[in-house]
């Protein structure tokens, strides 16, 4: 049998492509720039977002399985995107102190012009952070680029209490999901 074609990511993400790789699926990375939908049910813009990227991926590798891939981290249905200074971090930090927030990621597998779209949602506590704590963790800089503000495979992990579901939700690539779309990718080994 011959080895499937590598699956295309169409993200920017580290995270998700160490994620990727410690799974051991073949995959090349894309680099699309779509305008992304950032107001609305949380779901709905996770959902479109990663369809949005998985199409445009699509365009530029039309033969391939592309997959768009999309997190934001919401409380009481607010979207917190990635915080743009460090005080945005510390005001997003300081909201989800003491309460239990989603993560909420979409993915979309394009294969053959046959989009396939779910989400994973995930529920994390945070701890009760005091201003030191806050202040400290950002002046760490590991904010800069995540959702909400965090990352939970850093030094974020210290602000978390518990999480309810899949923890690389959070990390950025729920992989359960990842499968349920497309079980052959585990047969894209590196």
């Amino acid at each position: 049998m011959p080895p499937e074609e590598p699956l295309i990511l169409a993200s920017r993400s580290p995270q998700r492509r160490a994620i990727l790789e410690q799974l051991g699926i073949a995959f090349e990375v894309l680099h699309v720039d779509v305008e992304e939908v950032a107001h609305g049910d949380p779901i709905e813009v996770v959902r479109t977002n990663a369809l949005r990227k998985a199409q445009s991926g699509a365009a530029q590798r039309p033969h391939d399985t592309v997959l768009g891939v999309d997190t934001v981290v919401a409380l009481d249905g607010e979207i917190f995107g990635k915080p743009a200074a460090a005080d945005a971090a510390v005001a997003a930090l300081t909201r989800l102190s003491g309460r239990t927030h989603e993560v909420i990621s979409g993915l979309a597998l394009v294969k053959s012009a046959n989009p396939q779209v779910v989400h994973e949602v995930t529920k994390v506590q945070f701890r009760t952070l005091d201003d030191a704590l806050v202040r400290r963790y950002v002046a760490t800089g590991e904010w800069a680029g995540r959702a909400g503000g965090y990352a939970i495979q850093g030094r974020g992990a210290g602000l978390v209490r518990r999480i309810m579901g899949d923890y690389l939700n959070v990390v950025g690539l729920p992989v359960g999901k990842l499968l349920d779309l497309d079980l052959t990718l585990m047969l894209r080994q590196n």
